[in-house]
């Protein structure tokens, strides 16, 4: 296991691939018994995993409850990360969810409780209610940050432009920079491209990717008939519903074939490839050790592009236009290629 420094606002040191613990627990009907879970963490902990994504809402509060079990003789060696906006059981009530500063408080010390530490590392705000102004959500960041709760913060499933107005404001006031960006990121769902990985990079941002195989589909189990997530969790995430999806499955497949490794490893190692950190969520520990296994998987630049062809999606307006040779050479005064461009991210 490889380390990298959490974007370019911390000094926070992760490893390579965090562990996702959505699975830890039997509170949705689906997921790991303790004793399954304590295995994976174990491996993930021996293969020199350090960085833990759980959530309050995960099995209902039994994931938190389990990671706090597990980390509680070595806490400081890891990096604790959670989320909170769902709440921690099957019927929240109406105050207990959303964005709000009151949610924020009310769940961030329960989490605390069920985690059985004092302060939680990385707190994601985990899902926009599209109620809550942003600028009440990063001002309550900051306070817990100021309270010694919260370490650093980040943001999940939010639109860009909204963590850009976050970031923009918490560092005008002087408040907790926003440190990260978390997201749903794979071969099958590539449309961060179009606005969010731009924008972290921008704002140097670390970047995590959550369900990097498309909920089991880039493995290619679902074309066996195995179930998995279909009737665990009531969806798959994605689906093989399109002649692209088939072609990008086929495609991993055959490369997995060529390099003699695993389909899930081929799919983890290509999000790595794109300088987004991998979140592995396995149910059993043969899971585990399939997807842990992709630290060591290097794909060369032929398969990258062999897998970026065959997923590539069109990115819309204002980017293709921008990116046209003619609208550019004309933007350069037809010097374009005379033209010294940075290398550094443009804000």
């Amino acid at each position: 296991m490889r380390y990298k420094l959490f974007g370019n606002h911390t000094g926070l040191r992760v490893s390579e691939f965090a562990l996702g613990t959505g699975n830890f627990g039997t509170g949705w009907g689906y997921g790991s018994t303790q004793d399954v879970a304590k295995q994976i963490f174990d491996g993930y902990v021996e293969a020199g995993g350090n960085f833990i994504d759980t959530s309050d809402s995960y099995q209902f509060g039994q994931s938190e409850s389990m990671i706090g079990e597990f980390v509680a003789s070595e806490r400081d060696n890891f990096v604790l990360a959670t989320k909170y906006s769902h709440g921690a059981s099957a019927t929240p009530g109406l105050s207990v969810v959303g964005n709000s500063r009151k949610s924020m408080i009310q769940a961030v010390e329960a989490s605390l409780r069920r985690l059985k530490t004092d302060r939680i590392d990385l707190l994601w705000v985990h899902m926009s209610d599209e109620m809550t102004p942003i600028e009440e959500i990063v001002r309550g960041l900051d306070d817990l940050v100021r309270a010694g709760k919260i370490i650093y913060t980040g943001f999940s499933n939010f639109a860009a432009w909204r963590i850009a107005s976050g970031a923009t404001i918490a560092s005008m006031r002087g408040w907790t920079p926003v440190a990260g960006l978390q997201t749903e990121y794979s071969l099958v769902e590539r449309s961060a491209e179009r606005e969010l990985l731009p924008m972290a990079r921008g704002f140097g941002l670390g970047t995590v990717g959550w369900s990097p195989l498309g909920g089991g589909l880039l493995t290619g189990k679902y074309r066996k008939g195995e179930e998995g997530r279909a009737t665990g969790l009531g969806a798959v995430i994605q689906h093989e519903n399109s002649a692209q999806r088939t072609a990008i499955i086929d495609e991993v497949l055959a490369i997995a074939a060529e390099l003699e490794t695993t389909p899930s490893q081929v799919g983890i190692a290509w999000v790595a490839a794109k300088n987004v950190m991998p979140i592995i969520g396995p149910k059993t520990l043969e899971q585990f050790h399939d997807n842990i296994a992709a630290t060591s998987l290097v794909l060369t630049n032929e398969h990258v592009e062999r897998l970026d062809k065959v997923s590539a999606m069109p990115l819309g307006a204002p980017h293709e236009l921008l990116a046209n040779t003619r609208t550019r050479q004309r933007l350069a005064g037809g010097k374009l290629d005379l033209l010294d461009l940075s290398s550094a991210p443009l804000i």
